[in-house]
């Protein structure tokens, strides 16, 4: 009967974690992805093998734990301490790195070394004129060692193949120790079950402060000896030119049983090329559900690209059988949804999330489930949430958007009263500065760091709990976080026009200056008054009101990109990048900032600057990132805004028109295809002149959310006049 229920539950989360083999396409939508695009830079994207949002990122891990390498991998350097079957992508803080293997050859030293000095470590120089990267599968010559690595993965286990030089000293290393950047391993074990497996945990403390994973391993071939040593194993072979070792690793939260459990269903073979082609067809599964075309090569490769970056996290954190580590450190029985960690969603809630709501609505309400679990664990629903941790990283209740805008698009999968209990409940929670928002009715800079940050990102909470509500019919509620979501109004300052930390006895915070960054200990996060002005997506009419009229509310607007681009300060915010004037497109809280353009009745001005954007931000190259990839959120607002639309208001159902970059693009929904057509769309004939949908025209400048699930056809009809339609 358990096997019988792991044959189920394996069927039930192999399409959940994108591990299905069915491909309704025969194009192959993996060739137009540049793994390394964001590689370089700021970008810090994870580099490695993968399938979509699998539990598993194997990938290369680099010497350096700098800001750079957050993910494990720069394109500037070309160490490699071993192969790490976990990795972040994009992040700002770096962590994971856990089962890290390094096929070696000779006697090496178990530490993670320096570059300065060659025999300081396991370290090798990869051969990076032969690397290949692409979905679902990466490569690589290790100069040191003669050999070459290979990888691709499943859902829940990594595939290693490693081709030895003849040698009667070939080893694989089992490296529990080192981690990357924050990442520090405070428990190891290592056990030989038989001359080809072993089986053990790594707990350590880093960005999440209390990790604990399992592991179960199989190698193709018996080893001769298996040395063990604190955080250590060495599995040694003697080996001929040419031969093969493959290793499987499978992980998990829960135990060592239920690692192999997880091999057991997803990987019991051996067959690589295969599990290649399985992780290959699992990318073309999902990348296949956009379908783009009438476009340089380029444009079409980041393109497809930056929807790859959207769906490496989430990441899967639940086992075949359904049990996953909760919130609570506990383990919890099987659900009836996979379960998800790595939530950026500071980040995400912005663009990534909503790019979810339409093309993984299923997996979307897994991830509204998730959440809603961990609300119930920890007492409120998540901010930076990362292997069963919350690690409150960055400001706000971004979690409460996220699944607001589950509930206001009436996404199906999930308890709408659990999810409002779980809103409301974290709503009226009284930490992390929300109880000086209750006491003033705004957060006192000098009582509160990154007090304007703070509360601005409070009051798009509220907002989204303000439409959850007005959604499910509870009135009162609606009024009472529509009235508290206008507390950035405070901050908002008549004379400078800008929005500036305000103290306790209702003072300004002097002196000030809109272009001054000081990282993590002002009145902004990862900003300046010039930016946090504009954050502000869930009240334009308030915005306007400040301003006095539309006409100075643009002129406002304007100014904001017409701006010097300099910035004050010993300690400025290496997030602040990707500059228009003052508009940063390399940091999140400017993400939306364009899109009022379209809302005020100037659209040509959101076009001309999204196609800036497209142009300077977003390039087929290893730096072509503005900045941070921050778990897929960099990417999303590219793959939406490439579409043509954007969904810039917390919890709303309205995208936003801006700048169509195809031709033609045909997005699969569950009413069927949702086609996308700019008509006449060239240099010249930029501009949106008119819009249809489904044949009748449109007198808004959005288009709704349920009209793109249903299916059918939006038509823009491009030209090069500077117009409004509506």
């Amino acid at each position: 009967m358990r096997h019988q229920g792991i044959v189920i539950l394996t069927a039930i989360f192999a399409m959940v974690c994108g591990c299905a083999t069915e491909s309704s396409s025969n194009e192959d939508f993996t060739e137009y992805v540049n793994v390394k695009i964001g590689s370089g830079g700021h970008g810090h994207v994870f580099v490695g093998a993968s399938v979509p949002f699998g539990a598993v990122q194997l990938g290369p891990t680099s010497i350096p734990q700098t800001w750079d390498w957050c993910s494990g991998y720069h394109d500037s350097d070309a160490t490699v301490i071993g192969f790490s079957h976990t990795h972040l992508s994009g992040t700002g803080i770096g962590d994971l790195f856990d089962v890290t293997l390094m096929p070696v050859t000779g006697e090496v030293t178990y530490a993670r070394g320096k570059e300065d000095d060659k025999a300081s470590g396991l370290w090798s120089y990869a051969d990076r004129t032969k690397e290949v990267a692409k979905p679902g599968y990466y490569s690589v010559p290790l100069t040191r060692y003669g050999i070459t690595a290979e990888m691709t993965a499943t859902c829940r286990v990594g595939l290693s193949r490693y081709t030895f030089p003849a040698s009667d000293e070939a080893a694989i290393i089992i490296d529990l120790e080192n981690g990357g950047c924050w990442d520090r391993a405070y428990d190891t074990g290592l056990e030989i079950i038989d001359n080809k497996t072993i089986k053990g945990h790594r707990f350590s403390n880093g960005w999440a402060k209390n990790q604990k994973l399992f592991f179960y391993a199989e190698f193709s071939e018996p080893f001769e000896s298996l040395d063990i040593i604190p955080n250590y194993g060495r599995a040694n072979f003697k080996t001929a030119e040419g031969d093969q070792v493959m290793v499987k690793v499978a992980i998990s939260a829960v135990s060592e049983e239920n690692a192999r459990m997880n091999m057991e269903a997803e990987l019991p073979g051996w067959d690589f090329e295969a599990t290649v082609e399985d992780a290959k067809t699992a990318w073309n599964q999902e990348l296949s559900k956009a379908k783009v075309s009438g476009s340089d090569e380029d444009t079409k490769t980041v393109f497809y690209t930056a929807l790859y970056h959207t769906m490496i996290e989430p990441s899967v954190f639940s086992d075949v059988n359904g049990e996953y580590r909760g919130a609570d450190g506990e383990i919890h029985p099987a659900v009836p949804h996979a379960t998800y960690t790595t939530f950026s969603l500071w980040d995400t809630y912005r663009a990534q999330m909503p790019l979810m709501t339409i093309l993984h609505p299923e997996r979307e309400s897994d991830m509204v489930n998730t959440m809603i679990n961990i609300q119930k664990e920890q007492g409120r629903l998540p901010v930076w949430h990362l292997m069963a941790n919350e690690t409150d990283c960055m400001v706000g209740n971004p979690g409460i958007i996220a699944v607001a805008d589950a509930v206001v698009k009436n996404i199906g999968g999930f308890d709408k009263n659990q999810a409002w209990e779980a809103i409301r409940t974290t709503a009226m929670c009284e930490d992390r500065g929300l109880n000086f928002r209750k006491q003033y009715g705004f957060i006192p800079s000098d009582l509160y760091n990154q007090s304007v940050a703070c509360d601005m990102e409070y009051a798009i909470a509220d907002a989204a709990v303000a439409a959850a509500a007005t959604s499910l019919g509870k009135n009162d509620d609606a009024s009472f976080f529509t009235e508290r979501s206008h507390s950035y109004r405070n901050y908002m300052d008549k004379e400078t026009l800008q929005a500036r930390g305000r103290l306790s006895d209702g003072s300004w915070r002097t002196p000030f200056s809109p272009y001054h960054s000081a990282h993590e200990v002002t009145d902004y996060c990862e900003g300046t008054a010039w930016q946090y002005t504009w954050l502000v997506p869930h009240d334009y009419d308030g915005l306007v009101d400040f301003y006095g009229s539309k006409e100075v509310f643009l002129e406002r607007l304007d100014s904001l990109f017409l701006a010097d681009s300099h910035l004050e300060g010993d300690n400025v915010s290496s997030d602040i990048t990707g500059l228009i004037g003052q508009y940063v497109h390399g940091n999140e809280p400017s993400h939306h900032i364009i899109y009022f353009y379209t809302m005020a009745g100037q659209p040509w001005k959101a076009a001309d600057l999204v196609r800036q954007v497209y142009a300077e931000f977003y390039q087929n190259n290893p730096e072509g990132l503005a900045g941070n990839e921050d778990a897929g959120q960099m990417s999303a607002w590219f793959v939406l805004s490439a579409l043509g639309f954007y969904e810039m208001e917390p919890a709303s159902t309205r995208y936003w028109f801006g700048a169509p970059a195809f031709e033609k693009a045909e997005i699969k929904v569950p009413g069927g295809v949702f086609k996308v057509k700019a008509e006449g769309l060239s240099p010249e004939n930029k501009y949106i002149q008119s819009v249809s949908l489904n044949g009748k025209k449109l007198d808004r400048g959005y288009v709704e959310y349920s009209e793109i699930m249903a299916g059918g056809d939006l038509v823009f009809a491009m030209g090069p006049d500077q117009t409004s339609w509506y």
